[in-house]
């Protein structure tokens, strides 16, 4: 089989996750205390006991979710293993892209810890709290939704279309105003649920200018190199190996959308037949089988999984 390994996005974070990984593995432990230290923060401990509101927020959330998913690469590691033998091609949702350049060395583990920690930061300060919002539209196609957010924009405030997750499954994001437009204006074109999400600052969109700002100079300034493999880049759903425009894309990405839904249905063409989701929960394996069945997936998030994988390879 010809695998993808995936790297979740914001929202699968929980109290608890990586604990069994830093139980079972010297790895794991060493892994995190890497990202503890790049940050100067008891991140691990906020991950392994909370509370549950510190580590929602962005700047925690972001780099605790690449510290999960590094522990795992790097306990498939140790066993002789390089992401290069195991896949052709890795991709990840929002910053599980920068987790996915990581895996794939284009990233140091300190590098991205930084850099996500910073991206987090920024995008909370783009937009004052209560200000923006995002919303979830299902049973919809992205066209429709897209056509939406265009109706629910007035007196210049922003709605845009954000993540094209899977077919029936989009993302709207803007000021919170026109956002609930939005929601309403869905229900009355036959969405099945339109609803606001628990985040705190309207991602992927034109208002996150601000944050694009401060990652660009972040990034000019980050060592990025080649990854092992290509990266299927959120923005273009296409893969990229080039150090510039990978730098290019990240920088975009913090405004544009994020095209899941085609990154997705364009794995059969690169020949890849089999996903496995390296991480804090199965959102990204959940999208996978919406958007196509045709595909093995799987995820690894425990010590049990590694084993099975480990096992059947």
């Amino acid at each position: 089989m010809t695998r993808i390994l995936l790297f979740p996005g914001q929202g699968s974070q929980f109290v608890g996750m990586g604990k069994n990984l830093a139980d079972a593995f010297r790895p794991a432990r060493e892994l995190f205390q890497e990202v503890d230290d790049a940050l100067s923060q008891h991140l691990t401990q906020l991950m392994f006991e909370g509370p549950e509101e510190d580590l929602r927020l962005t700047e925690n959330a972001q780099p605790a979710l690449m510290a999960v998913s590094m522990a795992i690469i790097r306990v498939l590691e140790s066993d002789g293993k390089t992401v290069a033998g195991l896949a052709s091609h890795v991709a990840g949702h929002s910053l599980g892209e920068y987790t996915a350049l990581c895996a794939a060395k284009a990233l140091s583990v300190t590098d991205t810890a930084r850099l996500l920690k910073l991206r987090g930061k920024a995008m909370q300060k783009a937009v004052p709290v209560g200000e923006g919002a995002m919303a979830a539209i299902l049973g919809l196609d992205c066209d429709v939704v897209e056509e939406i957010a265009g109706e629910a924009r007035s007196n210049g405030q922003v709605c845009e279309l954000a993540n094209d997750n899977a077919p029936g499954q989009a993302v709207v994001s803007g000021h919170k105003a026109a956002v609930e437009r939005a929601i309403f204006f869905a229900k009355e074109k036959g969405a099945k649920r339109g609803l606001l999400l628990p985040v705190s600052a309207p991602f992927h969109c034109s208002l996150m200018a601000p944050a694009a700002d401060a990652m660009k100079t972040a990034l000019d300034e980050a060592a990025l190199a080649s990854p092992l493999v290509p990266v299927i880049a959120n923005v273009t759903a296409a893969p990229v190996d080039d150090p510039e425009t990978l730098r290019r894309l990240l920088v975009e990405q913090v405004t544009g959308r994020v095209r899941w839904r085609e990154s997705v249905a364009g794995f059969a063409e690169l020949g890849i037949d089999q996903t496995v989701e390296i991480g804090a929960g199965k959102v990204l394996s959940g999208l996978v089988r919406r958007i196509d069945r045709s595909l093995d997936n799987s995820n690894l998030e425990n010590p049990a999984d590694i084993e099975a994988f480990n096992a059947n390879l």
